[in-house]
């Protein structure tokens, strides 16, 4: 799932169960240059981009937000239009507001979406799905941190440093919000974000079996991970 400079990340929040290096600009906008000496530009999502919010998403969850779309929508519905019309939302953790696109020369690349989490989570909800009490129970282990929800880029744009860009965009985020501390959920089969993560200063806090009822994936355990910032 992950390649070059291509980070896949994603974690179904409690808002979402219940609807189902670089140089940074204040305000969420940066300019540099690539690894490979392309143009990069890391610029804050709009609505319009709700598109590329959802296929980022998708493929960073093996498409588990599609997978539960699906339910959501029933037979006769379309998944991809509702997650298009989340994305586009003003309001909750899966909003165009808490995101930003990496552009090569010009293009959209890759995608981060993170948020900070509550200081005292409260206690999972009974009704939420198996599926997702792994991810939740996990999220509550890093309270009032920053939490980085999506990393991801498109294949045509790996190896040009897009990952690391934006985790770093990440972190400065992170910091400038207050936050002490950023984390974030891995599946254990993406080994190359694992090491990454590893390499970029992230340690393992903790780790849950992931839960796939009929959702398909070679995936057996979520880690969590964190970092001081700031």
């Amino acid at each position: 799932m992950i390649g070059g400079c291509g980070v896949r990340r994603f974690l179904v929040s409690k808002e979402n169960v219940r609807d189902s290096d670089f140089t940074h600009g204040v305000g969420g906008q940066g300019a540099g240059e690539g690894e490979d000496g392309t143009s990069m530009l890391i610029r804050e999502a709009r609505a319009s981009d709700a598109a590329h919010l959802v296929r980022f998403i998708n493929m960073a969850a093996d498409d588990l937000p599609l997978h539960f779309w699906k339910g959501t929508v029933g037979p006769e519905g379309d998944p991809w239009a509702l997650g298009r019309e989340r994305a586009a939302r003003d309001t909750g953790n899966f909003s165009f507001r808490n995101a930003w696109l990496a552009e090569v020369d010009g293009e959209v690349a890759g995608c981060l979406l993170g948020y900070p989490t509550e200081d005292a989570p409260g206690p999972i909800d009974p009704d939420t799905p198996a599926i997702f009490v792994p991810l939740l129970e996990l999220e509550a282990l890093a309270p009032g941190s920053w939490y980085l929800n999506v990393l991801a880029t498109y294949e045509a744009f790996r190896g040009k440093g897009c990952g690391s860009a934006l985790l770093a965009h990440a972190e400065d985020v992170a910091a400038r919000a207050g936050r002490r501390s950023i984390s974030l959920i891995a599946e254990d089969t993406h080994l190359d974000a694992l090491r990454l993560y590893t390499a970029k200063g992230y340690h393992e806090v903790a780790r849950r079996p992931v839960v796939k009822d009929d959702w398909r994936v070679d995936a057996r355990e979520w880690i969590l991970f964190a970092k001081s910032v700031g």
